[in-house]
């Protein structure tokens, strides 16, 4: 429905429009406009300084509350909007995030300007016009399979699988949640004349994944007009977004910031977020990055550790490890995970089932007698033990096994993707460069932490543990 709506121009509107819309509904822009800039079309939409900026002209966009997208004013618009509440209602927990109520309000949106259905959908909105100036974002949940080929070995390959199953899940439970309702199961599920594909669902995704935004006071929410802006990060991001005390969007210039007619006005989407997380959410990494910045890579508990089940039913973090390079801490890495891996039995890890007050039983945990309500305590607990060298070079070692494997998954698959020189901005442009970014960076990590492994080697600790279990050794002998 969405996909066609665009193609067919009833749900698609020249983006030269927009400027008169935001004026009618109460957007004051100060010294910018919207528009597509010259030798600049591949970055779409983009708001730009019309004369000299400088920051005492802040703020230089303001979006009046009512008109920002957040799950607050979703419920409200709910209260006069009979076929939006009733989907919300139906389908319970998943509509009570801001994610999940936007997404729902997007879907209703579209259903409202389809000229396929014969009654009135929704209730007219503001939105119902900005849903058509949202632009197409070919995010990697829409790729072919042999552009999704080319992901092999990348942490945005199972990143994207992992969505794609996600979303399939939400969009079943959608059908089956709201097939019993009359308007619904007609215009929406009919076998024949049904208008909702899976595809409609990716859409709103997208939309809202590209284009949300965490505004201090509101949370995760879309504000017209301000998400027209473009990202730059570090020196380069020429303006930020807040809320002001009466819940109005605000974009502000950055203090220092002076930007000439012409000038793109951009703001940060973050500037911590790595080349996967960029092109996953966004479609894009900026020219200006150097290196990956983040990379998650999944651990598992080895299938012979007899604790495997017991580790598996207590953990509650991410089984992974997140490799991070950033200009200020350099290569560092995180994971609550790995230490679970590592330790076992032996080192003091306890499992017992206890009774809880319904007459119920849980597995609890505990390291050393000291019972552990939160295993991402577990780290803590260890740093204070005698043996925290030991544990660390065996988290280490782990950990470099892991960016082995990952550097052997990409080298394995490197000749099929280099087959050919790909067309600027495309789908396997970005796979390709993403490789290479996280390619270099797994070779930095990897010769980081065989550094971190003969420095840990060399600690009286580790050396005193080695001789011990050698000196088992010779003894079982």
């Amino acid at each position: 429905m969405i996909r066609r709506g665009r193609e067919q121009g009833w749900l698609k509107l020249p983006i030269e429009s927009l400027e008169s819309w935001a004026r009618f509904n109460g957007v004051c822009s100060n010294g910018i406009s919207t528009g597509v800039i010259a030798g600049h079309e591949e970055r779409g939409s983009a708001i730009r300084a019309i004369t000299t900026l400088i920051p005492e002209h802040n703020p230089i966009m303001t979006v009046p509350k009512d008109l920002i997208v957040s799950k607050e004013n979703v419920y409200i618009h709910a209260k006069s909007d009979r076929h939006l509440r009733e989907v919300l209602e139906a389908i319970g927990e998943s509509g009570q995030t801001a994610r999940g109520a936007i997404l729902i309000f997007m879907l209703v949106q579209a259903t409202h300007n389809c000229p396929d259905v014969s009654e009135t959908i929704g209730v007219s909105c503001p939105m119902s016009q900005y849903i058509k100036w949202l632009p197409y974002v070919d995010l990697p949940t829409f790729w072919s399979d042999e552009d999704l080929s080319l992901l092999h070995g990348t942490s945005l390959g199972p990143a994207t699988s992992n969505k794609i199953k996600s979303l399939y899940r939400e969009f079943d439970h959608l059908r089956d949640s709201t097939q019993t309702i009359g308007w619904c199961q007609k215009y929406w599920w009919d076998e024949i004349d049904g208008l909702l594909q899976f595809d409609d669902w990716q859409q709103v995704d997208a939309m809202y994944r590209s284009r949300a935004l965490e505004f201090p006071g509101i949370g995760d929410c879309m504000v017209p007009c301000i998400d027209m802006a473009n990202h730059a990060s570090g020196d380069l991001t020429g303006a930020l977004y807040e809320s002001s005390e009466d819940g109005d969007g605000l974009l502000l210039l950055r203090e220092g910031q002076n930007l000439n007619e012409g000038d793109e006005v951009t703001i940060t989407y973050g500037d911590e977020k790595g080349a996967c997380e960029m092109i996953f959410s966004y479609g894009f990494i900026e020219d200006t990055m150097e290196n990956a910045r983040d990379i998650l890579l999944g651990l598992d508990i080895p299938d012979d550790d007899p604790l495997k089940r017991a580790k598996q039913t207590v953990a509650t973090s991410a089984p992974g490890v997140r490799l991070i390079h950033s200009a200020e801490k350099g290569l560092v890495w995180e994971s609550d995970f790995v230490w679970l891996v590592v330790i076992n039995e032996e080192d003091g890890l306890q499992f017992h089932i206890a009774q809880t007050v319904d007459g119920g039983q849980e597995l609890e945990v505990a390291f050393c007698d000291q019972p552990l309500q939160d295993i991402t305590r577990l780290h803590d607990l260890l740093k204070k033990s005698s043996m925290w060298e030991v544990y660390q070079l065996r988290a280490v070692s782990v950990i470099q096994d892991r960016v082995e494997a990952q550097l052997r998954a990409l080298m394995s698959t490197e000749a099929e993707a280099m087959d050919d020189k790909p067309a600027a901005y495309s789908p396997k442009a970005l796979a390709l460069r993403l490789r290479v970014l996280e390619t270099e960076m797994l070779e930095r990590f990897y010769g980081f932490l065989e550094d971190e492994k003969n420095r840990i080697f060399q600690t009286k600790v580790v050396q005193e543990y080695l001789s011990k279990v050698n000196e088992e050794v010779d003894d079982f002998s």
